[in-house]
């Protein structure tokens, strides 16, 4: 008996629900979407590097090296909430 495999691309298959929809009363908006969390992420990290080439001055004692420090840790930080968001959500199921 000969059994043929067709290879899946890569993500979720079509009609399988993700994480928690299968619960009764699910909300689909309140799941982690990963399409969405990505592009959330990938946005954030975009911010992140057009900022320092705009201020990658070389000087490391220029006035705006506070700011710039603070910036980049204000939006490390919305990164790293995406993330924690996503896992909690996927957690709760």
């Amino acid at each position: 008996m000969t059994t043929s495999h067709t290879p899946v691309p890569n993500g979720p298959r079509p009609g399988v629900p993700l994480p928690g929809q299968h619960l009764q009363g699910a909300d689909p908006a309140g799941f982690a979407d990963p399409a969405s969390v990505r592009a959330q992420i990938d946005e954030l990290m975009s911010e992140l590097r057009a900022g320092s080439r705009e201020t990658d001055t070389g000087g490391a004692e220029s006035a705006s090296a506070g700011a710039e420090i603070t910036r980049r840790a204000r939006i490390l930080e919305q990164a790293h909430d995406v993330l924690v968001q996503a896992l909690t959500t996927v957690d709760k199921i």
